[in-house]
């Protein structure tokens, strides 16, 4: 639920376009007060997961679709969310290596074909090894792509929540106003889609605050993406293609090297063709998500 920084990263986290792109009629909240940002100092930021380190992180999206079939407008809400807890077991080369846990996860679907929501009960509890690199990056997330539940397009993994999951860092140190561009992409598959999703971020540091006891860096990104697919539904091909924008402030506490918090939000604008049944089906996603640091040790 990048759409790595919260779909950027929330957006994605547990709810992935593939396996929640429902044809109707076929078979990632309120912002707390921002609090004071300080802006006479400097910062360098970077992950920092020494052995034994365990952090628990819940995450929430909320998401409305708007489909247009043949002048029907086809509404779809989705609330998604869990826990998943991550494990640092020490250095793997430069890299870090993690354990996470997917503590819990559940996905609520309301479309015009009445309740869509998968079991996710085969998930809840499943562990795998991931590589996180000291920016950001994602190195490793293959084990995730063995964990699997049923959704409403197949059968599909929770690997692309993990893939997107960690904000990427500039690698140099930030002077508040300063900022810099980064950019990721993961393909999101189920049975029936596979989608390709890529994003451009402008990130920008607007401060230092405190948050939850510690000073972190406040970060405000402007995110757009493209989005391309190809699938099946009732036997039929189509192809879906689109663009989004919005945006992802996320902190990081800088002293810990730890990501904190985020909450993004995000529009994105679909077409979907179907040559065989000489259709055109736009669709809009408008998807709120959050994920925040809920224990550490």
């Amino acid at each position: 639920m990048r759409m790595k920084n919260s779909l950027s990263r929330g957006a994605v986290l547990v709810l992935s376009i593939a396996a929640t792109l429902v044809l109707a009629g076929w078979a990632a909240k309120t912002a707390p007060v921002k609090p004071a940002v300080a802006a006479a100092k400097s910062a360098v930021l970077e992950y920092k997961m020494p052995a034994g380190r365990v952090l628990t992180y819940k995450i929430s999206e909320d998401m409305s679709q708007i489909m247009d079939i043949m002048g029907q407008t086809m509404d779809t809400f989705t609330k998604s969310g869990g826990t998943n807890t991550f494990s640092a077991k020490g250095r793997k080369d430069k890299n870090l290596l993690l354990g996470v846990t997917i503590d819990d996860m559940f996905i609520t679907i309301n479309s015009p074909m009445g309740d869509m929501s998968p079991d996710l009960s085969p998930v809840k509890g499943q562990s795998f090894d991931m590589v996180l690199s000291p920016l950001g990056s994602e190195v490793d997330v293959s084990g995730a792509e063995a964990i699997t539940y049923a959704s409403a397009s197949g059968m599909t993994d929770v690997s692309i929540g993990f893939k997107l999951f960690f904000p990427d860092l500039p690698g140099k140190p930030l002077q508040v106003g300063d900022t810099w561009n980064s950019s990721s992409g993961a393909d999101d598959k189920s049975e029936e889609m596979a989608v390709r999703m890529d994003f451009q971020y402008v990130n920008t540091f607007e401060g230092l605050e405190t948050v939850e006891g510690m000073e972190c860096a406040r970060i405000k990104s402007q995110v757009t993406s493209t989005i391309s697919g190809t699938g099946t539904q009732q036997g039929m091909e189509l192809t879906m293609s689109g663009t989004g924008t919005g945006t992802d402030i996320w902190h990081f506490a800088v002293k810990e090297g730890i990501y904190v918090k985020s909450m993004s939000d995000l529009t994105f604008d679909m077409t979907i063709m179907v040559p065989a049944a000489d259709m055109s089906i736009p669709v809009t996603q408008m998807r709120k998500g959050e994920i925040t640091l809920t224990a550490k040790k």
